[in-house]
């Protein structure tokens, strides 16, 4: 007779419930990281994930036994077309969190806008920021209302995807007067992040359906000779408390969810997305048009999925200030070309 095993412990983590379907397909940001910076600056961006590769490069971590050798390390691509400032939004401080005090939009918006929202006939742009200015006293953040571009992708997408970006740096004044410099106009990548920088990604997760306990938290499947089920949990919790617990492993959505990863590495910054696209394109993606983020390892998401970079919430310790040197990007395609 075997050692009967008596104890097993959790399977899965607790650390996002409930599992459910995440409400939109843009990931939001609930907090802005501080910024030691003397100007203001844009905190965030929004790119398209186009799909993986892997690069060879100089491994510059003096603490890695590999320091100075050439490494290779698996790499995504996101796809970053300059993003359009359509309005700017102030908040306020309260007890019960933050207010909205008043916001102003862009002259001309573009007709993609009404895909995804109702537009105002007639913005009074002027009129909008001389009350914004008027209420600076108020004023405890300084937002941009910002629209993707799909149109200019290989994308079939049409739909711009619409977000709040705080600005960090400087005071509420200099914040204010920055915004209004870039109302109406287009912000690419490079004015936000640099080569070798940390940053942080957000994403919904690749959406797996309706999924059973071993595939969703991973528990062991029982015995074969088992009475009733093979892929179900032994048993629904204990007699007393006399309810089902929350903690106990059952069938449900798995995937899409929302999720973020921290300080993810920039690679590289290009101008011209043609330097790291595979011969034939990117599956279920296509050829990149645009500047482009070479991020270190992976993130969430399907492709096509639209990715929110963030500046790091928690930067790690040590900072590497210059940019990786990579001396090899593969290109081979991905359908055997």
């Amino acid at each position: 007779m075997g050692h009967r095993k008596t104890h097993a412990p959790k399977h899965g983590s607790l650390a996002y419930l409930p599992r459910h379907r995440a409400k939109r397909t843009v990931a939001r940001i609930r907090f802005w990281p501080k910024t030691d910076s003397p100007t203001p600056r844009l905190l965030g961006f929004t790119g398209f994930k186009a799909g993986m590769t892997y690069v060879f490069a100089i491994e510059d971590r003096k603490r890695s036994p590999n320091f100075g050798k050439e490494v290779m390390r698996a790499a995504t691509v996101v796809e970053t077309p300059p993003i359009l400032v359509c309005g700017i939004r102030t908040y306020t401080k309260t007890p019960y969190g933050l207010e909205q005090l008043t916001e102003a939009w862009m002259n001309d918006p573009p007709k993609e806008l009404e895909r995804t929202i109702v537009l105002p006939e007639k913005p009074e742009t002027e009129a909008m920021l001389q009350r914004i200015t008027d209420q600076l006293n108020d004023t405890n953040y300084v937002r941009l209302i910002t629209a993707t571009q799909p149109s200019q992708t290989s994308l079939s997408k049409k739909k711009p995807d619409i977000s709040e970006i705080e600005i960090g740096g400087g005071n509420a004044k200099q914040q204010l007067d920055y915004a209004k410099t870039l109302l109406g106009k287009t912000v690419t990548c490079e004015e936000v992040f640099k080569d070798g920088q940390h940053i942080d990604v957000a994403a919904i997760t690749t959406g797996k359906g309706f999924q059973g306990p071993v595939k969703r938290w991973h528990v062991t499947k029982l015995q074969h000779k088992g009475r009733k089920t093979k892929r179900g949990i032994a048993t629904l919790g204990p007699w007393n408390p006399h309810h089902l617990m929350y903690s106990i492993p059952r069938a449900g959505q798995m995937g899409y969810h929302q999720r973020i990863e921290y300080n993810k590495r920039i690679l590289r910054i290009g101008k011209d997305g043609k330097d790291v696209t595979p011969k034939g394109g990117y599956l279920r993606y296509g050829n990149l048009k645009n500047p482009y983020l070479l991020i270190e390892g992976s993130i969430p998401g399907p492709e096509k999925r639209t990715i929110r970079l963030r500046t790091p919430a928690r930067p790690p310790k040590e900072v590497i200030e210059q940019a990786p040197t990579i001396t090899h990007i593969s290109l081979e395609s991905p359908q055997g070309r």
